[in-house]
């Protein structure tokens, strides 16, 4: 693998130019030209849990309140906030000035209605609205929650970088099913989709909207302060590969690539590309189980699968064996951030015992059922991560069956509950960037309310939950959450398999790019 991708950037060192397509070639100076990780498969960011679908969602769509890269939450938005009635009402207003793409103005009851619609999918959106006896819009700039008791973290419900966004929609669209992907995009963020121009499964367009008005006070950090651009146009084109994207670097063909092969850092780095981490929370990974169907409807049995579990060997496979890049062991939460402890992570040191493991297997009831692993084979980071999972399910004595699909594809058959004979699944990888394992109200797969993929139902998760959304202090929210890893490790909704750094590279002279995700205002050409 490795000398076929250096074999190619040699290749395209030696030409004039990659295939591309003429449209990339032919664009301006005011054209910023970026490589997703992966296609956008899903334009409505609010039914999609895919990191592309969130960073579309902050191109074209803008937050009430905005998150900066110290994880502060200041009003993005809304001009401000009162709260009042022994913090049981909280008045949100719009700043002037704000317009949808489509012309309309941006109104108070616009913003509610799209509240409702991401907090029917994400955790922390249902954890408010739980809280929330009434929310209505009195005026067209004034957003009301009158609460059943206090919820200090609205703000940072409401401003949260983390999959699910709550990203503001006209009310015609907030609407519509939340279980049901919108096909059309009317945002009032600093960038328009350009539809017709979309091909999927190659190329996003967007264009600077000239009438979106930055906050006027902070600084640009991340998702906060003033959103200004300073391209004409970004296009998101997908990349066959990794390697043809570093190339297309190489070339000048392309400016920016969100994630670059850990392996072809130093080639790029002697070759006057920037990389650099954008996010010290890097990405945390899991194997996803189905609750469900046999064999991992049994809590038993995927207690004695954690023995099978070699963090370091998922993330060496991803990113190589520099330590500076990987964490392992790591829990349920964000390693290096507030939430995070050691409790119950012995069980991921030492070797690791197969024969021990198929023993407890089958003491825990597993009876040589199916497991059918769902692997993205286009994505960069989860291919390998799906083949060490095959390849330790096998020494562990499992049935397996390898589902390699394209990333789309694994996207919609983990959202069916069939079995496996019926075109179900059974487990399989994903990656998740840290901020969204910051917490058990942003970790929606430690929801415990079998609303999210792999269907894990806990009432004494729950009641963790809510405790933790009531605690008085950091000291509180931690012992809590410590409580909550226990019980995660007794439970296991999901397996974490260990934590990686991701460069992103992007050609020299290109400046202003943020920390935290990939947001495009703020860049300016080289």
């Amino acid at each position: 693998m490795l000398v076929s991708r250096r074999s190619l950037l040699k290749a395209a060192a030696a030409a004039p130019a990659l295939s591309l397509p003429g449209i990339v070639r032919a664009q301006s100076q005011t054209t910023l030209r970026f490589i997703p990780v992966i296609d956008l498969t899903f334009i409505d960011p609010i039914y999609s849990t895919a990191q592309v679908s969130r960073n579309h969602g902050f191109m074209v769509y803008d937050t009430l309140y905005g998150m900066n890269s110290a994880l502060e939450v200041s009003p993005q938005m809304v001009s401000g906030h009162v709260v009042s009635n022994e913090d049981r009402q909280w008045d949100l207003t719009l700043r002037d000035g704000l317009l949808w793409h489509d012309g309309e103005r941006v109104l108070a009851r616009d913003c509610v209605a799209s509240i409702r619609r991401w907090a029917a999918r994400d955790g922390f959106g249902a954890e408010l609205m739980a809280a929330t006896d009434e929310l209505s819009a009195p005026d067209d700039r004034t957003i009301r929650f009158r609460l059943s008791r206090p919820f200090p973290l609205l703000p940072a419900a409401l401003g949260k970088a983390a999959i699910q966004a709550p990203f503001m929609m006209p009310e015609r669209l907030a609407s519509q099913d939340p279980f049901k992907p919108l096909t059309e995009v009317v945002g009032s963020g600093p960038f328009r989709f350009v539809a017709d121009e979309r091909v999927q499964g190659a190329r996003n367009v967007y264009a600077r909207f000239d009438r979106y008005q930055p906050r006027q006070d902070g600084k640009p950090d991340w998702t906060a302060g003033p959103k200004i651009v300073h391209y004409d146009r970004v296009v998101w084109t997908t990349m066959p590969d990794a390697a043809t994207g570093v190339a297309a670097l190489q070339t000048r063909e392309q400016d920016w690539q969100e994630t670059t092969p850990h392996d072809l850092l130093p080639v790029l780095k002697r070759t006057g590309v920037t990389t650099r981490i954008l996010d010290p929370r890097g990405y945390t990974c899991m194997l996803r189980v189905n609750h469900l169907q046999p064999p991992f409807d049994n809590p038993a049995i995927r207690r004695a699968l954690l023995g099978a579990i070699d963090q370091s060997a998922f993330m060496t496979a991803v990113a190589g064996e520099d330590p500076a890049y990987q964490s392992a062991p790591i829990g349920f939460f964000a390693p290096g951030t507030p939430m995070a402890s050691d409790v119950g992570l012995n069980v991921f040191r030492g070797p690791r015992d197969m024969a021990k493991v198929k023993a407890d297997l089958k003491a825990a009831g597993y009876n040589g059922e199916k497991v059918v692993l769902l692997v993205p084979t286009n994505s960069l980071a989860q291919k390998p991560l799906g083949d060490i999972a095959a390849d330790m399910l096998q020494q562990a004595g499992m049935n397996v069956e390898y589902a390699g699909l394209d990333f789309g594809l694994v996207l919609q058959r983990q959202l069916k509950k069939d079995p496996v004979a019926q075109g179900g699944w059974s487990a399989g990888v994903g990656n998740w960037q840290g901020i969204d394992w910051l917490n058990p109200a942003g970790n929606s797969n430690l929801r415990g309310d079998s609303k999210v993929a792999g269907w894990y139902k806990s009432e004494k998760m729950g009641a963790l939950r809510s405790q933790w959304l009531a605690a008085a202090n950091l000291a509180e929210q931690q012992r809590i959450c410590r409580d909550i890893q226990a019980l995660s490790f007794e439970e296991i909704p999901y397996f974490p398999i260990g934590q990686y750094k991701q460069p992103t590279a992007y050609r020299s002279g290109i400046t202003g790019i943020l920390d935290g995700t990939a947001v495009f205002w703020n860049v300016k050409p080289a």
